[in-house]
């Protein structure tokens, strides 16, 4: 076993300095992200775009992972418009995992509730407000005064999204219940909107 260890060590030993490097790199953008400091969103950003700024300078140092550097400019290029924000709203969690946390105490919660084995299709067509009254709830009940507070206007508009969005739902249910039906239906309005000759 050793000796097969040795044997790989050898026969990739001219690619570990161009890794070495290319990790420092990564491993430093990595610590300007997860800083712990009191630092503003601008000061972060800042040095993070000097990090890679940097890398893109230099990538060349990095030998083989040249096109691993470059590639990782683009994806940061993509990231980049969001990718601030948790330095400048308090407690935005810093990585995906923390809100995909939420949303997966979030199914486990609705699949007990429910006696469901997969999460519910309600979570998709009422997602944009069940999921943040369940977190909401989860963190603080509401109490009397806060449900008093509620504008009337964007609970009505949000009643709509949510009905259209039930409704277009429906509707798609017809053509499985009777394809027969409904695709007469659709051909009967094609003639009704068509000219006369």
């Amino acid at each position: 076993m050793r000796g097969l260890i040795e044997h790989g060590l050898q026969q990739t030993a001219a690619l570990w300095p161009d890794i070495e490097r290319a990790y420092q790199w990564i491993h430093r953008a990595a610590h300007i992200l997860n800083s712990h400091e009191d630092t503003d969103a601008a000061t972060v950003q800042r040095r993070f775009n000097g990090m890679v700024g940097a890398m893109a300078r230099h990538r060349d140092r990095a030998g083989s992972l040249s096109g691993a550097i470059d590639h990782f400019g683009k994806v940061t290029r993509s990231y980049r418009p969001g990718l601030f924000h948790c330095y400048a709203v308090p407690d935005l969690p810093r990585t995906n995992n923390d809100l995909e946390h939420e949303f997966g105490a979030q199914r486990y919660h609705e699949r007990r509730a429910t006696g469901r084995k997969t999460a519910s299709p309600a979570a998709v067509l009422r997602g944009e407000a069940r999921l943040v009254a369940a977190i909401a709830t989860r963190q603080r009940p509401p109490n009397g005064a806060d449900l008093g507070c509620v504008d009337r206007e964007q609970w009505k508009d949000l009643r709509q999204r949510l009905d259209r969005r039930r409704q277009a739902r429906t509707l798609r249910t017809r053509f499985r219940r009777n394809p027969a039906a409904y695709l007469a239906e659709l051909e009967q309005k094609a003639c009704q909107l068509s000219l006369p000759a």
